[in-house]
């Protein structure tokens, strides 16, 4: 009787080196050849999976992006129903930052991936989706968070979200490269927040 080919195994092996060698060598190391030879496969089986290379950078994107949303919400379901919006972003924004050695990992295959599309829109076309649902999430968490405080005290929700992001991402690209600790980069996180909902423990504001 032949053996059953568990697909999904299969699939997860190849992901995971896929993931190595983008981690510890970067995007552009990444082949069918190597994949297959850090997964101990067979180039053909790894190509029977992921047919091109662009296949393989979205789908090391997808596994990422899987990664981040399993932290974020185990982060989030610990601060209990309804926490306030600005504590639900902090918490959010710093899971997505790489502040240690898994999320780093991520961070830099994410890089990568970011790099390797800036010349192949349609590669890149899949991210626009995702990012925009990420925007309109933050923009309305600032909303929320602005629902009690006076006029004059209150931001353009739709920019502080997008400002917010490019924030977090640049912060997730110097923490990268080395250049300041993970409290440099919480404090101008921080900061940022402060800029749109007050200082943290206002009891005008969102603590």
């Amino acid at each position: 009787m032949p053996k059953r080919v568990d697909h999904r195994e299969r699939r997860t092996l190849i992901a995971d080196a896929l993931m190595r060698v983008a981690a510890e060598r970067g995007l552009e190391a990444v082949s069918l050849r190597h994949v297959a030879a850090e997964a101990g496969v067979s180039s053909g089986m790894v190509q029977h999976y992921f047919r091109t290379r662009d296949e393989m950078m979205t789908f090391a994107l997808s596994v990422v992006g899987g990664h981040n949303e399993a932290r974020v919400g185990a982060a989030v379901a610990a601060l209990g129903p309804e926490p306030p919006p600005r504590t639900l972003l902090r918490t959010m924004l710093v899971e997505l930052l790489p502040l240690d050695a898994p999320r780093r990992a991520d961070g830099r295959v994410a890089l990568a991936f970011l790099a390797y599309t800036a010349v192949r829109p349609e590669v890149a076309a899949g991210l626009h989706q995702e990012t925009a649902g990420l925007l309109s999430f933050i923009a309305g968490q600032i909303r929320a968070g602005h629902a009690h405080l006076p006029a004059e005290r209150r931001v353009d929700p739709d920019r502080a979200a997008v400002g917010l992001l490019a924030v977090m991402e640049g912060l997730g690209v110097y923490l990268l490269g080395g250049h300041y600790p993970a409290e440099t980069a919480l404090a101008a996180l921080d900061a940022q927040l402060d800029l749109i909902f007050g200082p943290a423990g206002d009891p005008t504001g969102d603590s």
